[in-house]
């Protein structure tokens, strides 16, 4: 329940939030009002939440927390603060909270009652995280953040900025606002689907899925959302003709004669990482321009290629930083035509995923111990989070650098087991 209290003893209850869409404890998505309360028990919250402030006399905006079990609710916390969520309840009572808490804190009195809601409004919580591997946070630069202007975007960070590990590791507020549930979390689904955003691992997939789940479409969702249906709302589902568009626009620019060969039946070949996998594309220049098998290539350019599939049109936008690739949603690795050997780790290895500081090594865990598979042997903390970094395989630890401490880098080499045969 949002309240704004002003010194003149008159106290706002600016309706609901449901925030049971949570990570570790930390929100997700948001929405306002609440959906699937009944008005009695609405109107319960609204009187409690007045209550409470009034009780010790509060001023400014706050939020009074419950938990909500079936028809009953319980007082959980006050946030004696705006809450990062705010920006929903904005959007339904047509009210900037931000300044309305300045007035509040200058002595004006609030003026009659508060607005009437309309419509509803969800938030989701941009975070550069990768939820499929424990929610560990990620760093590096943010190439470009663009999202549609048919949403509210809420964000500190502009293309080129670097993420680093200091801070909570999310990047923005996507709002969207509409005149009823069902729409507004259409048109927020839609609009992260359609995101620009080129840089590090972001949440943005599991938002859009989660969004579109059938649970959170009947608002049926709680606070063990991600603990049922974490795996499935993290399969990778990246896009087949994404490795295709990536090198069609690498291949933009290049002379026709770059491309050409003496043996006409050999293509020119890229391969990108992608999803785990290694994929190899063919295409060839021709004197129509640049052509693929399966598929009509109906425009190329560094950032833009279209292709005819079956007698449909796919756009792919692309954006190249390096040997980093981004087509669409999707995100690809650039490999060298020839792979180097010396470049690989030993089988084993346990790399840092993340950089974090190195906060505690098991005990008793020394070079030449037996280690069972999946068994903690150190912990990195990065962005206010821990993470375990396991045995990869019953075996012996044949190698342990990693110390408390100790500041790593992604990739840094932790330790090494070698398994048993």
């Amino acid at each position: 329940m949002q309240v704004l209290a002003d010194t003149h003893g008159t106290v706002w209850a600016l309706g609901t939030r449901d925030c049971s869409l949570q990570r570790r404890h930390q929100k997700v998505i948001e929405e306002a009002p609440a959906p699937g309360l009944t008005a009695r028990l609405t109107e319960e919250l609204h009187a409690l939440a007045v209550r409470a402030a009034r009780a010790v006399s509060y001023v400014g905006a706050g939020t009074v927390e419950f938990l909500v079990a079936g028809d009953r609710a319980h007082f959980l916390e006050m946030n004696t603060r705006l809450q990062v969520e705010h920006p929903v309840t904005e959007a339904v009572f047509g009210l900037d909270l931000v300044a309305e808490q300045i007035r509040v804190a200058e002595g004006h009195a609030l003026e009659g009652e508060p607005p009437r809601p309309r419509g509803h409004a969800v938030e989701a919580r941009l975070y550069a995280e990768d939820p499929a591997h424990d929610w560990a946070p990620q760093t590096g630069r943010l190439h470009r953040l663009a999202v549609p202007d048919a949403v509210r975007l809420d964000t500190g960070y502009t293309d080129g900025d670097d993420i680093g590990v200091h801070y909570d590791p999310m990047l923005a507020k996507i709002v969207a606002h509409a005149p009823t549930r069902a729409e507004a979390v259409r048109k927020l689904a839609s609009a992260l689907d359609r995101a620009v955003i080129h840089g590090p691992v972001t949440n943005r997939d599991l938002l859009v899925r989660s969004l579109r789940h059938k649970e959170f479409a009947e608002a049926r969702t709680d606070t063990g959302f991600y603990d049922r249906h974490l795996p499935e709302l993290t399969t990778p589902a990246p896009d087949p003709y994404a490795p295709l568009a990536a090198a069609l626009a690498d291949a933009h620019g290049r002379s026709r004669f770059g491309g050409w060969r003496n043996v006409a039946s050999q293509p020119q070949v890229k391969r990108y990482a992608m999803g785990g996998e290694e994929h190899e594309v063919r295409y060839r220049h021709t004197r129509g321009g640049l052509a693929a098998e399966g598929v009509r290539v109906v425009h190329a350019d560094a950032g833009l290629v279209i292709l005819d599939v079956d007698g449909v049109r796919r756009r792919f936008e692309v954006g190249r930083y390096g040997d980093r690739v981004y087509v669409g949603a999707t995100a690809l690795t650039a490999l060298p035509r020839f792979p180097d050997a010396t470049a690989r780790h030993a089988p084993g290895s346990l790399l840092a995923p993340m950089p974090g500081t190195v906060v505690r090594v098991a005990e008793g865990l020394t070079e030449g111990a037996a280690v069972e598979a999946g068994q903690p042997l150190l912990w990195l903390e990065a962005m206010k989070m821990q993470h375990s970094i396991t045995a990869p395989a019953t075996g012996t630890l044949t190698a342990l650098h990693a110390t408390p401490g100790q500041q790593v880098e992604p990739g840094t080499l932790l330790a090494v087991v070698e398994a048993t045969p």
